[in-house]
């Protein structure tokens, strides 16, 4: 049990990184736009691809997990993984694909782990639009 805590401890901070990095990059990248013009497209088109690139970096991160499922044959196949691991990641939880009982604690920390990295994007999200409402007011 422990190998198997110790394993999902090491994904979660492999998701904390890739995290890190994901915003990161968008961070960069939306400073270049700071003299975005103040009209309803161009804003939403930031947005659109900044959700775009944010579901990319949570897909790599349950990708990450599916793998470790079928590498130590918790899960039968790839794509068996890649939903389990979807459905846990976001905290759906279907029930219709579940671990054996010596996983299941590892898919908990997947879950916990999603919630932490949804919560992240949020608030990321909250801080690009209170940037842009910043703008808006000292202009």
């Amino acid at each position: 049990m422990f190998t198997r805590l110790l394993l999902a401890w090491s994904l979660m901070a492999v998701c904390v990184a890739s995290h890190a990095i994901g915003v990161t990059l968008a961070f960069g990248r939306l400073q270049r736009l700071q003299a975005v013009p103040q009209q309803l497209w161009p804003r939403t088109w930031i947005f659109i691809r900044l959700g775009g690139w944010m579901i990319l970096v949570h897909l790599v991160e349950i990708t990450v997990w599916a793998l470790l499922y079928v590498w130590r044959r918790a899960m039968p196949d790839l794509p068996a993984a890649l939903y389990f691991s979807a459905v846990t990641y976001t905290t759906t939880g279907y029930g219709d694909l579940v671990l054996p009982d010596e996983w299941r604690l590892v898919g908990a920390v997947e879950a916990l782990t999603g919630i932490l990295m949804c919560g992240w994007s949020t608030g990321f999200f909250f801080a690009v639009a209170s940037r842009m409402l910043e703008t808006t007011a000292r202009r």
